[in-house]
């Protein structure tokens, strides 16, 4: 592991303390590219135009004419965070424009695999819809969307991921990635696409006299269900994302929520009033996420759309417990992965360019996860596998990958389609993360080919584990005060929580829960706890350290506390 200070650029620093920015807040915008305070102003009107988005305008006439003419709307939904908090937001928006007649309908990820194919269309027609609006999903659908329109129906394909050579003919298509959309922001989640298009929905009619700008409904009250969908997708926080969170985090914390995410909150243990985005990441994301692993999406959506406080509840608990089954399972997977994928070393202990595990017992709700954790171990792009469930496709394999930076994920699915056409059935995904069918026999062709890729583009530099900081931590900034301070931030991808680094020294450590190592530190002359998770290796006496800041309460007095994050060992 390699320890690198952020570069934090004087200027930037100086122009923001002027502004009136707290100094270490100011070091820490800096060091991320923030130059003046006109980027940290979260307020709505801040937000990027709707107009921008290529097919906006078109989206809202669709849609404004469907509900004039009293049409059944149905949206076809994904079965990740993103997706059901989409649908719940593209069902609240549009019942709050006047549509009367919304439904929803969600694949199952083991019998219908992703996106809108064919039997979905077939499934949405039989509703008796006209309209069919997919959110976090469509712009691959090619087959889905045709059989669509060949029933009559009209389509709207709502989507944010990358778009392959051939667009489905679809009535309109909003992307921010597909070709020719200027939208500044190409980072917007499936969530924050069909927030836009209710944006663009209610400016339409207006125009045609429906409400005035007093009259019309307020859509901010949908600005927590786009920071869950948008933070737990892990999608860039660009200047536009970090609003949209910033927005709805100030809600949440208000108590102005769903009562599905208040319920959530309760079942996760955490305080709502206090929200953090890491509450969205790793708390409320991973028990909608868990639905979809290994139930049945529809609990987390039904989650979300519910004004019932106990029926809230109710969905919460359950998606707590099936959230509790998935990380067991996930335990399970994870060291029968690493065995795996340790098996695949060569004799000098270095893991392959790209990783690559299949076991028939792995569930394949949960190969994304697994994927992560080998990615995370071993520092190279990794895939897991598991036999699909589907029935009459148990020779398909359906993979789910995460990367490195500095390798494009979904890049290199394609290069491997274009070298070895048919081993890959299906893939789509993003640059960190992607997933790809591939039949059973072609498993060591894909292995070969994305290995073959990773050599390619992988080089020593890319290979070498990095961990970037924002360099020493000023002894007078170690305040659980600040730690609060930092903690209301927007953090998250692209925009990283704050982690500092220098020398320490070990006063003291021991294990707990045997396989933590809590430590005692002394930082700049003063005492200091500190914990590492998953790390049971005892350290030298002088490390240097990078660390996150938090806070612990004991006897009623809180006291700052160091979360390691990763040692540079001096050598011997």
């Amino acid at each position: 592991m390699k320890i690198i200070p952020r570069d934090i650029p004087p200027r930037s620093v100086y122009a923001l303390e002027q502004a009136g920015v707290h100094p270490l807040l100011a070091r820490l915008y800096a060091a991320r590219g923030v130059t003046g305070t006109e980027e940290l102003d979260d307020s709505l009107a801040k937000l990027l135009p709707p107009d921008g988005l290529l097919g906006i305008a078109e989206a809202a006439t669709l849609l404004a004419d469907a509900i004039a003419q009293d049409k059944h709307l149905c949206v076809v939904a994904d079965y990740d965070c993103d997706g059901a908090t989409a649908c719940a937001l593209a069902l609240r928006g549009l019942r709050l424009l006047g549509a009367q007649q919304v439904a929803y309908l969600v694949p199952d990820r083991v019998v219908e695999g992703y996106g809108l194919t064919p039997p979905i269309a077939q499934r949405v027609k039989d509703q008796g819809a006209d309209v069919l609006i997919t959110v976090d999903n469509g712009i691959a659908s090619v087959e889905g969307v045709a059989h669509a329109k060949a029933l009559g129906l009209q389509v709207l394909v709502t989507d944010h991921h990358l778009p392959a050579a051939q667009r489905p003919d679809a009535d309109v298509i909003v992307n921010p990635n597909q070709h020719g959309c200027s939208f500044a922001s190409k980072a917007l989640a499936g969530v924050g696409v069909m927030f836009y298009v209710l944006l663009a929905l209610r400016s339409e009619l207006r125009r045609r006299g429906v409400f005035d700008a007093a009259s019309q409904p307020k859509l901010d009250s949908l600005l927590p269900l786009v920071a869950l969908g948008t933070v737990a997708d892990v999608v860039r926080l660009d200047a536009n994302n970090r609003r949209l969170v910033a927005q709805g985090l100030k809600r949440v914390r208000a108590g102005a929520m769903p009562a599905g995410m208040a319920a959530l909150f309760r079942a996760a243990g955490r305080t709502a009033t206090a929200a953090t985005s890491f509450d969205f990441g790793f708390a409320l994301g991973p028990r909608i996420n868990a639905a979809g692993r290994l139930s049945d999406m529809t609990l987390g959506i039904e989650c979300l759309l519910t004004d019932d406080a106990g029926r809230a509840d109710e969905l919460a608990r359950a998606l707590d417990a099936i959230n509790r089954e998935r990380r067991v399972i996930e335990g399970d997977m994870r060291d029968t992965a690493m065995e795996v994928a340790e098996s695949l070393f060569d004799d000098s202990d270095e893991p392959p360019p790209a990783i690559c595990v299949f076991d028939p017992d792995f569930n394949e709700g949960v190969v994304g996860i697994v994927a992560a954790r080998i990615k995370d171990k071993f520092h190279r792009p990794s895939f897991v596998f598991a036999a699909s469930a589907a029935p009459g496709k148990e020779h398909e394999l359906k993979g789910s990958g995460r990367s490195i930076p500095g390798f494009h994920l979904r890049d290199a699915l394609d290069l491997v389609a274009k070298r070895h056409p048919g081993v890959l059935l299906r893939f789509g995904g993003h640059a960190m993360a992607a997933g790809c069918t591939v039949d059973e026999a072609h498993f060591d062709t894909f292995e070969q080919a994305l290995a073959e890729v990773a050599n390619e583009w992988l080089d020593a530099a890319t290979l070498q584990r990095r961990i970037a900081t924002d360099g020493p931590l000023d002894p007078q900034y170690r305040r659980v005060d600040l730690v609060d301070t930092l903690h209301h931030e927007v953090w998250g991808q692209g925009f990283a929580a704050p982690t500092f680094s220098e020398e320490v020294e070990v006063l003291s450590q021991r294990l707990v829960g045997e396989k933590h190592l809590s430590l005692k530190l002394k930082h700049r002359g003063e005492p200091v706890d500190a914990i590492w998770f998953g790390h049971t290796e005892p350290l030298p006496t002088k490390v240097t350290m990078a660390f996150r800041l938090d806070a612990d309460e004991w006897n009623g007095v809180r006291r700052v506390k160091f979360f390691v994050e990763a040692v540079e060992v001096p050598p011997v």
